[in-house]
């Protein structure tokens, strides 16, 4: 029988403080990273609209242009993470926050030209959440996906000084870009750019973009469908 005051997400259980902590210069150094290549996902092209999952404390807000995008959705599972996003950000307009849970099957909310999905998929896999995360996308609209590539010295989670951080070590499971390449091909996208970055304590991230096809199997015009990149960025 499972402990009714343990959360079912461990998610839920982990305070922002820790997670940032983690993630930031005293941690595994990804924050500023993972806020760049949110910043490339708005510049190609910059959408009007934008949806990211697992806002978390809001990382790479402020690489919004405002005169641009008029409608930012920030999708969290955890209340308290979003409190903190609606208190650091509370002037910037258009600001929409949702607490949902990416594997709950009664996901809703309207679609945006852009998606933003950073180490995911790790977490919530490529089921249910997979199917919200696309059905977010509007049509001529793109995924913008990180993953987190396999490293011979943190194979998963990080070694980590908060405990919390180590809860997450069950529900772990790299994702491989060419497998996630080919799932989304059935479902109607295209890949038009990925980027490989290395980060420090020799993990590296996998960056990319997907455009939705329309009805005739093409990629919306202005879509940046030359820049297939595939650089090794330092």
């Amino acid at each position: 029988m499972s402990d009714p005051f343990v959360p079912s997400n461990p998610w839920l259980a982990i305070p922002l403080e820790d997670y940032e902590g983690h993630m930031g210069p005293a941690g595994v150094r990804q924050l500023t990273t993972l806020a760049e290549l949110f910043r490339c996902a708005l510049e190609h092209p910059p959408p009007e609209s934008v949806a990211i999952l697992g806002v978390a404390g809001g990382n790479g807000l402020e690489e919004i242009d405002q005169a641009i995008t008029k409608k930012i959705v920030g999708v969290d599972i955890n209340q308290r993470y979003l409190d903190e996003v609606r208190q650091r950000f509370d002037t910037l307009p258009g600001l929409e926050l949702h607490c949902r849970d990416l594997a709950n099957p009664d996901f809703r909310l309207a679609p945006v030209a852009l998606v933003h999905a950073a180490l995911i998929f790790e977490h919530a896999g490529l089921g249910v959440s997979l199917t919200n995360a696309l059905s977010l996308v509007a049509p001529g609209g793109r995924l913008s996906v990180v993953l987190q590539r396999p490293s011979a010295a943190e194979p998963g989670v990080a070694s980590t000084n908060y405990a919390t951080m180590q809860t997450l070590k069950r529900d772990f499971a790299l994702i491989d870009p060419g497998e996630f390449q080919r799932i989304l091909e059935r479902q109607g996208f295209q890949m038009v750019r990925q980027e490989n970055r290395a980060l420090p304590m020799g993990k590296a991230l996998w960056w990319g973009v997907f455009a939705r096809r329309n009805e005739s199997g093409a990629v919306q015009a202005g879509v940046n469908r030359g820049s297939n990149d595939q650089r090794e960025r330092q």
